[in-house]
């Protein structure tokens, strides 16, 4: 059982040739009102990974809500531990240009609301994961972490947006995700090295939890269980990466759910997170367990384990 504590929003998507500059007015080829949020999407891409999952958090009572709720109750997921805000549902505005690159400003509106007391306890027992983001308050966040922990459940942070993370944060959970940027942030606040892979491992020997990061079209990184594994990423045709981190994030955590090795977990996440760019979108993109299995299982074949410390990853 996955339970996912973290954000609801509406993406309000405009598509344009270029991202527009500061200050510069572009026309746009087109717009999209979709439903979002890395709670959310993570929830969703987790349930279509296979997994059993409930979503926390909380919507507003505006026309928002029921399009940010649509396909997580179409899919199966639970909300009925959902709350409901005096605030609006929370909104994205993202631009997407003709090669897939976004840029996003993430109002949190509802989520400001999220309670972590709302976390079913009876659903957080040895064998459930709890999936955190930070698009809800950070100190929420913390208290969910620690609520798992003594429930006994695994807590993977995805840590994004970025933000730092301070030593009894990292402390709280089982596994970090990052991208590059992500960690680097957490990186400068800690005095950790900045490059994908030292951090990893930095994170890995310092806290104990299990450090991953991804690096786009070249994979990810995951220094786990005095090992340093080593993704690459398949090849495929690019229409935006909307949702791809949290795709990567969803299959991972829904492969560590159900017992896989750390090895298909890392390609489930890496099949997701490519399958999900072949579409646009964030939610509808999310591809289904069949898909993932398929593609995930090229993208084992070529992973690669070090020891630690030993060689570095390509």
């Amino acid at each position: 059982m996955i339970v996912v504590f973290g954000s609801i929003n509406v993406d309000l998507v405009a598509r344009a040739a270029r991202l527009p500059r500061p200050g510069e007015t572009l026309a746009g080829l087109a717009f999209a009102a979709l439903p979002g949020g890395k709670g959310a999407n993570q929830a969703l891409a987790a349930r279509r990974a296979g997994a059993e999952v409930a979503l926390v958090g909380a919507v507003g009572t505006d026309a928002f809500a029921g399009v940010a709720l649509s396909n997580l109750t179409a899919a199966g997921v639970g909300v009925g531990s959902m709350g409901r805000s005096a605030r609006h549902t929370g909104v994205a505005l993202i631009h997407v240009d003709a090669q897939g690159e976004n840029s996003i400003t993430v109002i949190a509106g509802a989520n400001a609301d999220a309670d972590p007391a709302a976390l079913p306890s009876e659903l957080l027992g040895a064998g459930s994961t709890l999936l955190l983001q930070l698009e809800v308050p950070f100190a929420k966040v913390h208290a969910a972490a620690l609520a798992g922990r003594r429930h006994g459940a695994r807590v993977v942070l995805n840590a994004a947006p970025a933000h730092a993370l301070s030593e009894a944060q990292l402390a709280a959970i089982d596994v970090l995700v990052v991208n590059e940027i992500e960690a680097a942030t957490i990186a400068a606040d800690l005095g950790l090295a900045p490059s994908a892979e030292s951090f990893a491992v930095d994170v890995h020997r310092r806290f104990g939890c299990a450090a991953v990061v991804t690096r786009g079209a070249r994979g990810a990184i995951a220094a786990v269980n005095g090992r340093l594994l080593c993704a690459p990423a398949p090849q495929v045709s690019v229409v935006d990466a909307i949702g791809a981190g949290d795709a990567f994030a969803g299959a991972m955590a829904a492969a560590l759910d159900r017992g896989a090795a750390w090895q298909r977990a890392l390609a489930d996440g890496i099949a997701a997170g490519a399958l999900a760019c072949t579409a646009a979108g964030a939610q509808a993109a999310l591809p289904d367990a069949a898909a993932i299995a398929n593609l995930s299982a090229a993208v084992e074949s070529n992973l690669e384990i070090h020891p630690i410390p030993g060689r570095s990853c390509a």
